[in-house]
């Protein structure tokens, strides 16, 4: 799929670039902070192959792309002319909506840039623990302290990091802010601290007031009220320093200000807080852990789903700063591997080839830590296999809980996690109750959902029990065009192969024109005339899709007879195509019929075995 006219489809339906205030991805969403969430229409969003799904929640627009996101995000940043160097056109503006709103935003904002070498980071780190119990590698070698090095780097230097993506959400110069954490992690503050640790060491002053000099590499709460502080500093210098001298005075007078009160007030304060946030866990977790697991297996999909998991992920990464673990992780990897059981029980017991195909799919994908195809694409629409995640979730987090299982390494909970659990003097209880917890929740979910997952139930088990040349008791939707009748399954497009969009089935055209296959409305006309929408008094939405990639044509050998809102009759003809001119530019024409309201239907089925239909003729038919 080309991603640079996907992008301009997403800019068109958010409102266009005028529209957006801030643009960040994680590892499946774009997450939009838009000027007016009303202009942006996420329904046609939905309907637009290659998009999953649109989330509205904590105050951001919301687009579940999938694996390929970073790709996407690139196109549209190129697009929209997003200049990933500056700071974005939010970062002066207040933000809007509720206070959980505004901190969910200024948290993805902040962590989403960095995600993916943060997780791979953790998993490098777990991966050399592994290896280190297991006795392949010794941390004496030459080849483990380099890899140590590289897994370590991002952590150590994390004010770096935090404090140019912190600088670029809060409005400010990002260099300005990463040189704030440049100076936290100084190899003279760091040389300073360690001198101060030492017996009779004399105190630091800064003119006269008393230095308390921490180690501030790998903290995370300091440098982003730093950045914050250096950014409104920035603002108002800005205001009154003269066009002339501002771009070098005005850094100046943040770096003058804003370093020493870092040290000074900031950091110690910010370092308080950090302690007290783990330590408050810690008495919480402390508890009951057990009830801790189970409430978090429970629910950490349905955070996912509205986007508020980025809440805690702080907390997360400030555990392993302060106390050089985190609990919270582990209780995380029983409800992934939850939805992962599940959607395995769809695989196994689905006899829709479309189902079987995407659920394969989303449980690979989850295994590695990325739940939204699962959710989205296969257990949360039969609502039930969903459930058995959540609750299969839900019991092996207390096991996980109950046996207070570590990470030590930070990263997407993931099948990598069972790596990052592994202490460094050797396997112990809380790793084989991490590792139990994990699997039961696999299996408890698989089982549920293969055994009362209904993932079939109203699908017609007999189909010769049952009328389906004259569609007697359903809906029928005839063919569109002419031509060979081929499984969406085995059309080259994943969007439309893996059932995202809706079930049908595809048309290998034999002639150049596309006839409406019901009486009803034309809902949506694509302005490049290859695709068109149209509903029926039933409530069945059909999109008919001209070809696959054929809107890279831009319009060219495609004629629209009909006009969005049109009232056709069965067989009045849609579309025209230069079939010839299409094939000869290298276009395949196979053409997906996707019943885009299949939710509200127990099955869409062909309406006979035949290879070929005609225009006109019985092609699917619809039961509720």
């Amino acid at each position: 799929m080309d991603n640079r006219e996907l992008a301009k489809d997403i800019l068109r339906y958010v409102g266009g670039r005028e529209n957006i205030s801030s643009l960040v991805h994680c590892a499946t969403r774009l997450r939009f902070k838009l000027q007016d969430n009303s202009v942006a229409d996420a329904e046609g969003l939905k309907k637009r192959p290659g998009i999953i799904t649109v989330v509205e929640s904590a105050g951001q627009f919301q687009v579940v792309i999938g694996n390929h996101v970073g790709d996407v995000y690139l196109a549209v940043c190129a697009e929209a002319k997003l200049d990933d160097d500056s700071p974005s056109p939010a970062g002066a503006q207040k933000s809007r909506g509720s206070l959980l709103a505004r901190f969910i935003d200024i948290v993805s904002s902040i962590f989403t840039p960095f995600l993916g070498v943060l997780a791979a980071s953790g998993i490098l780190k777990g991966l050399l623990a592994l290896s280190a119990a297991a006795g392949w590698m010794a941390p004496g070698e030459g080849a483990y302290q380099i890899w140590f090095a590289a897994s370590d780097a991002l952590f150590y230097f994390f004010p770096l990091v935090l404090g140019y993506t912190a600088g670029k959400k809060f409005g400010g110069s990002p260099f300005l802010t990463m040189a704030i954490g440049g100076a936290l992690t100084h190899p003279l503050m760091i040389n300073a601290f360690e001198a101060a640790n030492q017996p009779g060491a004399a105190t630091g002053h800064f003119f006269g007031i008393p230095i308390a000099f921490i180690n501030y590499s790998a903290s995370v709460i300091p440098v982003i009220f730093a950045a914050w502080l250096s950014c409104w500093l920035e603002r108002q210098c800005n205001k009154i320093m003269p066009t002339a001298v501002k771009n070098f005075f005005t850094p100046l007078l943040c770096l003058i200000v804003v370093v020493p009160l870092t040290f000074l007030l900031i950091g110690p304060a910010a370092t308080w807080l950090s302690k007290l946030l783990a330590n408050g866990y810690q008495a919480i977790y402390a508890l009951a852990p057990w009830f801790a697991g189970g409430v978090m297996g429970a629910i950490w999909q349905v955070c996912v789903i509205f986007g508020l998991h980025w809440g805690l992920v702080p907390l997360m990464i400030n555990n392993m700063a302060v106390l050089g673990y985190d609990t919270l992780l582990p209780l995380l990897l029983p409800a992934i591997m939850g939805q992962v059981g599940a959607c395995l029980g769809v695989f196994l017991r689905t006899r829709d080839a479309q189902r079987k195909t995407l659920a394969a799919s989303a449980a690979t994908a989850g295994i590695f830590g990325i739940t939204e195809p699962a959710v989205y694409g296969v257990t949360l629409a039969l609502r039930r296999p969903f459930i058995f995640g959540c609750l299969a979730g839900a019991l092996g987090g207390v096991i996980v809980g109950f046996s207070k299982t570590h990470a030590y390494s930070f990263g997407l909970a993931s099948i990598f996690t069972l790596a990052q659990i592994l202490p460094s003097d050797g396997v112990d209880v809380s790793v084989w109750g991490g590792i139990t917890g994990t699997f039961l929740a696999l299996a408890l979910a698989c089982a549920l959902t293969y055994f009362a997952g209904r993932v079939d139930e109203n699908a017609p088990a007999d189909k010769s029990a049952r009328p389906l040349s004259t569609a007697a008791d359903g809906i029928a939707v005839l063919a569109p065009l002419t031509g060979e009748v081929i499984a969406l399954a085995q059309v080259n497009d994943a969007t439309f192969a893996g059932g995202l969009l809706g079930k049908g089935a595809a048309i290998v055209p034999a002639g150049n024109e596309v006839v409406a296959p019901f009486d009803g409305e034309v809902v949506s006309l694509f302005a490049t005339h290859h695709a068109i929408g149209l509903m029926n008094d039933a409530g069945v939405e059909v999109l008919i899709h001209v070809g696959i990639d054929t809107v890279k044509l831009n319009g060219r050998y495609f004629f629209a007879h009909v006009k969005p809102g049109a009232r056709v009759r069965a067989g009045d003809v849609l579309l025209s195509f230069d079939r010839q001119a299409i094939l000869a530019a290298g276009f395949s024409l196979t053409t997906p019929v996707i019943i885009s309201t299949s939710d509200a239907f127990s099955a869409v089925v062909r309406t006979d075995n035949a290879e070929n239909v005609q225009a006109g003729g019985p092609f699917l038919t619809l039961y509720r």
